[in-house]
């Protein structure tokens, strides 16, 4: 058995029907030349399903003592383990196009996940076109973070196109194979990892108490010193259509960029990649209330995530921390905007670099424990401590393959909570940063417009870099901007209805203002043909009289 920690047993209170608390991940795969796809997926499957033990906690279910989650929480080994059920195969009617693969996958993200059950689905899905097919996986956030979810996944990948595996990407036995690979390639620094955490887990033990005071007294000095830059949850974080109550359903669009395309937008303005995606996603939610007639006056505040995880540590499920960023969506300049985002990111990634890893989580509880009292009261959405989560998960670097399936996209589909009603979530994939907007699909009902909206940032942030311009904005648009040709998702945006150009608008008018005066030429003839007959009877009407 291996106990469940704060911040894991944190995200199973905070779970209801309304705000299911798992992440997943969808990956798109291209099929190996010359592989039957039903016949493949089938293949996938059954190795999926042949593992005698998995890497845990996947092959764990919940064990509680009669105070619930109140009392000790652990992971046990189940001992009804049924893979048949975890690992499900699905199609989508041919040819299945982006729009439907996302329809579906918003309705899987929906269902919350049996807790008499290791905390996890995974699910293979054809009929997509140009010899792609899908896999959707989710896990509850209890069980895993973004880090430890990339390791699991990376584990079941290959560079090589060519390589075979005969036991199950999921299995104990393959998991311990990628632990040992990664020790190969960095043996001095997984060492010294190894030590540290040992002695830090030392240390804990005699002076928690002591960090727990440490972290207290963080918190109020950030609270009294309230002029500096350093943002906090609840503080200034105004009211939207963003922050209201949810509900169940949920619906996911995604989108994929070129890594260079953003890095060197950050290097142009001398900042960070995360300061690029925040600069562009706080462009896009601009437009998005702007578009609604509901841009507050005050800025948008974003929770980020940080890894706090120990360099070396696979195995716990969650070494989360987060800051506050300021999104700058109440300033319409585009490289002042982005000089704002940078200042409050700044601040918050100097305080954490004063706290330990154990005072960082810490911190971070400490300051969401509101957060979570409100969830039950219903009172979230009234006092949001944040108005969205973007978070970026790294990636692998690298083409990769499964069973000679080659890699196009790897897109994270997080959560959403009373009072945030959407989330982004980006991972590096190879040459591309792949995106997933996951929404309350009645608070939300037109998220997938934030892609082109964000498409409109990053060309916006080029443009006021000197290193672009409305050319290459008009050479992008309208069509994905990956870097490889056949993961195209062209028909990621169908589902959002294009705004036409200036032009076309001007002579739209003309032309509806042009026809009624056609029409009213025409109903006038009519009229006087009517006239005429009323006249011709009151005529006859009389000589008979």
């Amino acid at each position: 058995m291996r106990r469940l920690g704060l911040v894991d047993v944190g995200f199973l209170l905070a779970e209801n029907r309304e705000a299911p608390m798992h992440v997943g991940g969808l990956a798109l795969y291209t099929l190996p030349k010359g592989a039957d796809e039903t016949t493949f997926l089938h293949g996938l499957a059954e190795q999926l399903r042949t593992a005698d033990e998995l890497v845990p906690p996947l092959g764990d279910h919940l064990k509680t003592t009669r105070l619930g989650l109140a009392g000790p929480v652990n992971w046990e080994r189940d001992p009804n383990l049924d893979l048949e059920y975890h690992v499900r195969h699905s199609a989508l009617p041919r040819p299945g196009r982006y729009r439907e693969l996302f329809t579906l996958v918003s309705r899987l993200h929906t269902t919350l996940l049996d807790r008499n059950r290791p905390l996890w689905e995974m699910h293979l899905i054809e009929g997509l076109q140009n010899r792609q097919f899908a896999v959707y996986t989710k896990c509850h956030h209890a069980a895993v973070d973004g880090m430890r979810a990339m390791h699991i996944n990376r584990a079941m990948l290959s560079t090589d196109p060519n390589l075979r595996r005969e036991q199950s990407p999921l299995s104990l036995e393959n998991w311990q194979a990628y632990r040992a690979a990664l020790k190969r390639d960095q043996p001095d620094t997984y060492r010294d990892g190894e030590l540290r955490n040992v002695s830090e887990a030392l240390k804990a033990s005699f002076d928690s108490s002591a960090r727990v005071y440490s972290a207290l007294r963080k918190i109020t000095d950030v609270w009294v010193r309230r002029d500096q830059d350093l943002l906090m949850p609840f503080r200034k974080v105004p009211r939207s259509s963003i922050n209201t109550s949810i509900y169940g359903a949920r619906r996911f669009v995604a989108q994929s960029w070129p890594f260079e395309r953003l890095h060197a937008v950050g290097k142009a303005f001398d900042a960070t990649f995360n300061d690029t995606v925040l600069a562009m996603c706080g462009g896009a939610l601009r437009r998005y209330l702007l578009e609604h007639a509901e841009l507050p006056e005050q800025s948008l505040k974003a929770m980020v995530p940080l890894s706090v995880r120990a360099e070396g540590d696979l195995d716990s499920s969650n070494a989360i921390a987060s800051i506050t960023a300021d999104l700058g969506t109440n300033i319409a300049d585009p490289e002042q905007r982005f000089q704002a985002i940078q200042a409050s990111t700044r601040a918050g990634k100097v305080f954490f670099q004063q706290l330990s890893s154990t005072e960082a989580q810490l911190f971070t509880l400490m300051m969401q424990l509101p957060a979570t009292m409100l969830l039950p009261l219903g009172l979230a959405d009234k006092l949001p401590p944040f108005n969205t989560v973007i978070s970026n998960v790294p990636g692998i670097r690298e083409t990769m393959y499964w069973e000679g399936a080659r890699l196009d996209g790897s897109y994270p589909v997080s959560i959403v909570m009373d009072g945030v009603a959407v989330n982004i979530t980006l991972l590096t994939n190879n040459d591309n940063v792949d995106f997933g907007i996951v929404a309350c699909r009645r608070s939300m009902p037109q998220v997938q417009r934030i892609i082109d909206y964000m498409e409109d940032a990053i060309a916006e942030l080029e443009e006021a870099a000197g290193i672009g311009g409305t050319s290459r904005r008009r050479a992008v648009r309208g069509k994905a901007p990956l870097a490889k040709a056949k993961p195209k998702l062209k028909s990621t945006r169908a589902s959002a209805p294009r705004k036409p150009k200036a032009k076309p608008k001007a002579k739209a008018k003309s032309k509806a203002k042009a026809k009624p005066k056609v029409k009213a030429k025409a109903k006038a003839k009519p009229k006087a043909k009517t006239k005429a007959k009323a006249t011709a009877k009151t005529r006859s009407r009389a000589r008979k009289a």
